[in-house]
């Protein structure tokens, strides 16, 4: 009965899920909005709450968020890697600047004590790769000359975890300088040792998975990745960044064939993992900090936008590409849930989670569309700003420059 009840639960979701995509697709939009609102309508304190697939569900959410780091891994190179976060880390320094310093100032405005504010600050800090990873894909922008800058930044943000967590996770349990030293140079030499084994043998890595028959490269890629991924969460690293690393590693065919392969079972578990942040959110906790959540919301959208926008300048992006790296990366998510999870465990500040969530709510919403409609509002803002000069009779339009054409992506755009 418990396995009949199960298949119906875990039918329904997917069914429901292909039915909010075919809406989305017909309206042009992401779908992630529609799949958190299913969540949500299935969930906790929602209509009709779920129990056999619950479970199965979570696990789905979190192989969702690893598959999606590692297609993103698989469109760059290990050289790509280290060339971007030599040239961007600087961006890492203006993103921890802009984007964790208002979570710190909020939760000391509301008296929540400096423990509170290094949590908040993380939760505020941290885009959701998983969601941005999603958005870049459906919006066809993978090949983009402002992609790799963002996903340098996410990358330092991931990495930045490595560092981050064992510090949270000390100061939340009040554990002694020493231990969480150690626990710090545990995450750190851990990620060290994957990146340099990532940039180092990376070829021997792809020769090694590398087979001519697709269900082996299937099972080798994804079971290596999965093995990463949980090896490296064990030791108080980010499983996305073990995964994604794992993307990096692999090259050339091996890559081109896995990332066909996994495209179809990375769509249906990404799907999962948004379904599965909305299941655990209860609707009757959100209005009491609708209000503090939706005033940082719109703060650090607008200092993500920022972020975006000079990291690109900085690279040499054109003006629209900008405002597309900024609207990507307005979208926070599991890193988030992750951190504020940790402090209501601890007993820090009942009011955390809900806050959280109903942060991570709105901005995992406005995520989509700020990455859709960022470039063409500011580029409508400025027509309307900027007075058309008076054309004379006779007198050619100019031509565009070189540095103009230089200053399109790879696929024409600005």
């Amino acid at each position: 009965m418990h396995s009949a009840v199960f298949l119906i639960e875990f039918g329904a979701i997917i069914l429901g899920l292909g039915l909010l995509g075919r809406v989305a697709g017909r309206f042009h939009f992401s779908p992630i909005p529609l799949y958190l609102l299913a969540g949500l309508a299935f969930g906790t304190g929602g209509f009709v709450p779920l129990g056999a697939s619950e479970e199965f569900v979570a696990i789905g959410a979190e192989i969702g968020v690893i598959l999606l780091l590692l297609m993103l891994g698989l469109e760059y190179t290990a050289s790509d890697l280290v060339s971007n976060l030599k040239t961007q880390y600087s961006a890492g320094l203006v993103d921890f600047a802009l984007n964790a310093v208002p979570g710190a100032l909020a939760a000391l405005l509301m008296g929540w004590g400096p423990v509170a504010a290094v949590v908040l600050a993380g939760v505020t800090w941290i885009s959701s790769s998983g969601v941005i990873a999603k958005v870049m894909g459906d919006l066809g922008r993978l090949g983009n000359r402002e992609t790799p800058v963002i996903l340098s930044i996410l990358v330092l943000e991931d990495l930045a975890m490595a560092v981050y967590l064992p510090i949270i996770t000390a100061l939340l349990a009040g554990v002694s300088l020493a231990a969480g030293s150690v626990t710090l140079a545990i995450a750190l030499g851990v990620a060290g040792a994957v990146l340099f084994v990532a940039v180092r043998y990376g070829r021997l890595i792809s020769r090694f998975v590398s087979s001519d028959d697709p269900e082996k490269l299937l099972l080798v890629v994804l079971g290596l990745t999965l093995l990463v991924a949980g090896i490296a969460q064990q030791l108080q690293v980010s499983a996305a960044v073990g995964a994604f690393l794992v993307g990096i590693a692999l090259s050339g065919e091996v890559a081109e064939g896995a990332h066909t392969l996994l495209s179809p079972l990375r769509d249906l578990f990404a799907a999962v993992f948004f379904v599965f942040f909305g299941l655990h959110t209860d609707p009757a906790s959100i209005p009491p900090v609708l209000l503090p959540a939706l005033a940082l919301a719109v703060v650090t959208a607008c200092t993500k936008i920022a972020t975006g926008y000079w990291a690109a300048k900085r690279a040499g992006v054109g003006a629209k590409g900008r405002w597309r790296a900024g609207g990507t990366l307005v979208a926070r998510g599991e890193f988030s849930i992750v951190i504020a999870g940790l402090a209501v465990t601890a007993g820090i500040e009942p009011a955390m989670g809900p806050l959280a969530t109903a942060y991570v709510l709105i901005l995992v919403v406005i995520g989509p569309l700020t990455a859709r409609y960022t470039e063409p509002l500011a580029g409508w803002v400025t027509r309307r700003r900027t007075p058309e000069k008076p054309r004379l009779s006779g007198v050619p339009l100019p031509t565009r420059s070189p540095e103009a054409v230089q200053d399109q992506d790879p696929a024409g755009r600005a």
